[in-house]
């Protein structure tokens, strides 16, 4: 299957269940490919035939435009090396969450989240410490008696009551034992913290000197700048009076309509406000994307100055 027919079957299944749907970013570099919302959960989505494409920077740019646009990043693919992903498993890479077509579909459309996540070493699952502890107590067993059935020390078994994930065996071991599942899911719709090494949201990388000019206005007028490097936007501006702010900055070419309308597109997904600066321009919007000149801004230090041309110029986003 070619990654654009992926593309199209993966977000064609997020319409089905519910979501809306942003349109593709298709200029690059870019971190993601669409993003979605249903209700107050949005994803940002990066769709690959094989995940071992998805490199670091890009996780890292996912995941900081996760944590500024409150949104899930996701990677969906087929392979890993040369297998495929398995059903129901969910993998990482570089800190986001991976998963297959299948599982995205079961967990989206069905509801029915996945169990197992990869980790070094194997597949795991969640165990309900104190579900366990409770059937132990039930069943009369001591710590000891219940780590000699599973093969394992008693110190293991008081870390899984404790809230430590098992190996498929173990879980299946317990199941056995007791009659009833004891896993939880994992929390796709959270980034899986619950299952992955949770890392700090990486560090914003540095400006470049080209969009330092309008950067520092944004800044002046009130804004909490975070700039980007493989977005389809150069920054997002935070505000805590007003939605935040997708900005771009170039001269005003074919490709800068596409990223204006692209913004546009995202910016109803995820509820923010978008702007152009450019040289020169006719337009004063672009689908809703506020397109401002330069010079227009920049000796300009007041915050409602700037707020009331933003608004003259482009309506806030919305689903």
């Amino acid at each position: 299957m070619s990654r654009s027919a992926l593309i199209e079957n993966v977000t064609a299944m997020l319409a089905d269940a519910g979501f809306s749907v942003s349109d593709r970013a298709t200029i690059r570099p870019k971190s993601f490919d669409v993003a979605a919302r249903r209700g107050e959960d949005v994803v940002l989505l990066k769709i690959l035939a094989n995940i071992d494409a998805f490199d670091a920077p890009t996780g890292a740019e996912m995941r900081r435009l996760g944590h500024y646009l409150n949104a899930t990043p996701l990677l969906v693919g087929l392979r890993s090396r040369d297998e495929e992903l398995e059903h129901g498993v969910v993998y990482f890479r570089h800190g986001v969450p991976a998963i297959s077509p299948d599982t995205a579909l079961d967990y989206f459309l069905e509801g029915v989240p996945p169990l197992i996540y990869a980790a070094p070493g194997g597949l795991y699952v969640n165990i309900d410490g104190d579900v366990l502890a409770d059937e132990r107590e039930e069943q009369g067993l001591s710590l000891g008696q219940l780590a000699q059935e599973l093969g394992v020390s008693r110190r293991t078994v008081s870390k899984y009551e404790d809230g430590m994930n098992a190996s498929i065996d173990v879980a299946v071991q317990l199941e056995d034992l007791f009659g009833d599942s004891l896993t939880s899911p994992v929390n796709v719709m959270e980034g899986a913290e619950d299952v992955r090494d949770a890392d700090p949201t990486p560090e914003d990388p540095d400006v470049d000197p080209a969009d330092q000019p309008v950067l520092t206005v944004l800044t002046r007028v009130g804004f909490d700048v975070h700039p980007t490097t493989r977005a389809p936007f150069k920054a997002v501006s935070e505000d805590e009076r007003e939605p935040s702010l997708l900005t771009g900055n170039s001269d005003l070419t074919e490709a800068a309509v596409k990223r204006a309308r692209i913004m546009a597109s995202v910016g109803r997904i995820t509820h923010t406000r978008s702007v152009y600066f450019v040289d020169k321009s006719k337009q004063t919007s672009i689908d809703g994307t506020a397109i401002i000149e330069r010079s227009e801004v920049e000796d300009m230090d007041d915050p409602e100055e700037f707020r009331d041309l933003l608004k003259d110029r482009g309506e806030p986003s919305e689903a």
